[in-house]
């Protein structure tokens, strides 16, 4: 079965100090997203979708079609402020990018099967993939979405607090929502709290699913993102800061009915990296990986 992975890349790490893309983790320099196609392609996709800024593309371009080499189909797209619908002009106040919702409609042009959607800068581990790709070949051509869970205990910092989109479902396993949870962290007590306004803190169970920006979607995605896009572009577009993101897209194409979103689970522990003290925790936990046999040493030798 043919499946593409879109890896939104068009990220400047403004917080992270550098093009944190294109930083080594790995013990021979491999970035994350080298370990993220390592495990899409052992699970059976056959293409890799960049979103990146057309100011460091040949950087990412170069970079991993000499690493990977002909493993798998890559193509390049470009997410910039002024790739809107038309009818819209740009704000030249705007300096942020549009939001993932946005950047996910930059795959358009390449992709028109189902695909999956993660961000570069974070770790999924292999059963994601794996899992997605059977819930692919279930579809029989229908469409209908996923989004890729982990439990919240797997996905928590040992440096602070976290945001985390936490997922709600009926009792057939489809989503009815996402509500982003700012600010979670295990207390001393090893209770999970969050603040909330105006109220005592609430918690959550260590168990609860939460979204990390892992979704499988079909091509419908960009016919009806496209038009969410504009309709936020008519009310918001003035705003220099204002974003779309994906969750924004599914929750109102949720309310409408227009489509199902599967929730599907994983076990595998999530990490990512914002800043750049983040780095030695990665390392480790990408040697731990190899020292247990997940990972080969040398990835693409």
């Amino acid at each position: 079965m043919k499946a593409s992975l879109l890896v939104l890349a068009a990220g400047m790490g403004s917080r992270y100090g550098s093009l944190k893309q294109m930083d080594g983790f790995g013990p021979n320099g491999e970035t994350i997203i080298d370990y993220s196609i390592y495990d899409a392609l052992n699970a059976g996709f056959d293409k890799v979708v960049f979103v990146v800024r057309n100011s460091f593309r040949d950087e990412i371009e170069a970079h991993f079609r000499s690493r990977i080499g002909d493993r798998i189909k890559f193509e390049f797209v470009e997410q910039e402020l002024d790739k809107l619908p038309e009818g819209f002009t740009l704000n030249p106040a705007r300096e942020k990018p549009w939001g993932t919702a946005h950047a996910v409609m930059m795959g358009a042009e390449c992709i028109d099967g189902p695909f999956a959607v993660i961000n570069a800068d974070d770790y999924y581990g292999p059963s994601s993939y794996k899992i997605l790709m059977e819930y692919f070949k279930s579809l029989e051509g229908r469409d209908e979405f996923a989004v890729v869970s982990y439990y919240l205990k797997n996905t928590l910092s040992d440096h602070g607090t976290v945001n985390r989109g936490v997922c709600y479902s009926n009792d057939k396993g489809c989503l009815t929502k996402i509500v982003e949870t700012l600010k979670i962290s295990k207390s001393a007590d090893g209770i999970i709290r969050y603040p909330q306004e105006d109220q005592e803190d609430g918690t959550l169970a260590e168990n609860t699913l939460v979204s990390m920006n892992m979704f499988g979607f079909t091509a419908l995605y960009f016919k009806h993102a496209n038009e969410k896009f504009k309709a936020f572009l008519e009310e918001r577009a003035d705003e220099p800061k204002s974003e779309l993101f994906i969750p924004n897209v599914l929750d109102d194409m949720i309310a409408e009915g227009t489509v199902q979103v599967r929730v599907l689970t994983s076990k595998d522990r999530w990490f990512g990296v914002t800043y750049k003290e983040d780095k030695p925790l990665v390392m480790e936990k990408l040697n731990k990986l190899i020292r247990e046999g997940v990972y080969p040493e040398k990835l693409w030798s």
